[in-house]
């Protein structure tokens, strides 16, 4: 077992990479790509254009995410990411085994591509793919409990007992952090939105991190809120170029309610608490008051003020009124599987999972 290990944990929104051992990734970047037509070759193809890592200030039109909703659409710019990681990182040190984790919705053809990045095109010597709900599950130090997992693109409840995952129990939401920012967006921006104004896109993102919190009851809130006289509350304003104040509405302030609310929102589907009451019910009976005692809240999402506070409100007293729960919370929740993955790379218990760069070229010949 090496004594550190390049662990990178790429999510739809962001990437956390760094080396085993410290207790939250060295480096934090959001998972954006640009393209640039060449001035050799400047045609319409994304082979002949150049790529690099984040918004382009002179050209924003061209970024993307290559992973949307767990989802890896364009594997040029994942190995773009995964190349400047490990670049950055072998000028600094000696070149370290390599653990990336896995979504949930990764194909078969997925790891064949990550294991032929990694092993031919960046020759790393080992390689393992963890699954990111179980390395969040061995952050909080738990082997059985119920991760409730809410990032960018997706949010991901699974409960695990022994350190397994219990079949057929796991639910998957597409209500994330990127159906926040959409529906800033069409609020904020109703006239003139474009999603690559930079100025446009700096007010979302400051929105959601600074002003946005869970209400404990919504009918409250908005109670609260539209009580209020116009600039009582210096928080609930932005500023536009020009320096004019905007203030923001009740909703927008309260715009993580989709998370527990979406119909109100218009969107399809359970919010979290009814997505972790009907995971914990498609287990046996006998576990259920174990589960409830573990649950495990993390990702971006549950770091929003009022988030743990509302999600246990709601299973004990709307779900599971008759039994107690408990849920675990961490201060650096946002990098659970980062963390998690951590605390793996050095278990004896997973040696076997590891694969060299020697194995995988003799797998390759054969």
């Amino acid at each position: 077992m090496a004594a550190r290990t390049i662990i990178i944990d790429h999510g739809s929104g962001f990437l956390k990479a760094g080396l085993s051992g410290w207790n939250e990734p060295q480096m934090v970047v959001p998972s954006i790509v640009n393209y640039m037509p060449c001035r050799e070759n400047p045609g319409p193809s994304y082979a002949q254009r150049r790529v690099s890592l984040g918004i382009d200030i002179c050209h924003p039109e061209t970024y993307s995410y290559p992973i949307e909703r767990g989802r890896i659409l364009n594997w040029d710019g994942v190995q773009h990411i995964w190349t400047f990681i490990l670049e950055k990182h072998r000028q600094e040190h000696e070149d370290f085994p390599v653990m990336i984790t896995e979504t949930p919705r990764r194909e078969p053809m997925d790891r064949r591509k990550t294991l032929e990045i990694m092993f031919e095109l960046l020759a790393v010597p080992s390689l393992l793919l963890a699954d990111q709900l179980e390395m969040s599950l061995y952050a909080s130090g738990l082997l059985t409990g119920v991760v409730v997992d809410s990032g960018y693109g997706l949010t991901r409840v699974q409960p695990f007992h022994l350190g397994r995952p219990l079949p057929d129990s796991g639910k998957t939401l597409e209500l994330a952090g990127q159906d926040l920012s959409a529906y800033l967006f069409q609020s904020l921006f109703k006239e003139g939105r474009n999603p690559h104004d930079l100025f446009q896109l700096e007010t979302v993102m400051s929105t959601q991190m600074s002003k946005c919190y869970v209400p404990q009851n919504l009918g409250e809130a908005l109670d609260f809120r539209q009580s209020l006289p116009s600039g009582a509350d210096e928080s609930n304003t932005y500023q536009l170029p020009d320096g004019t104040a905007v203030e923001l509405t009740p909703m927008q302030r309260l715009g993580p309610e989709m998370f527990f609310s979406p119909q109100v929102f218009d969107l399809q589907g359970p919010g979290i608490p009814q997505a972790v009451a009907e995971s914990i019910s498609s287990c046996e009976a006998s576990r259920h008051h174990l589960l409830l005692s573990h649950v495990m809240a993390c990702g971006g999402n549950s770091l929003y003020p009022g988030f743990t506070k509302r999600l246990y409100k709601e299973l004990t007293s709307g779900h599971f009124p008759s039994t107690k729960a408990t849920l675990w919370v961490g201060s650096n929740r946002n990098f659970s599987v980062w963390l998690g993955a951590s605390v793996v790379a050095h278990l004896s218990t997973y040696r076997s999972e590891w694969m060299t760069r020697e194995e995988y070229m003799e797998g390759t010949r054969l």
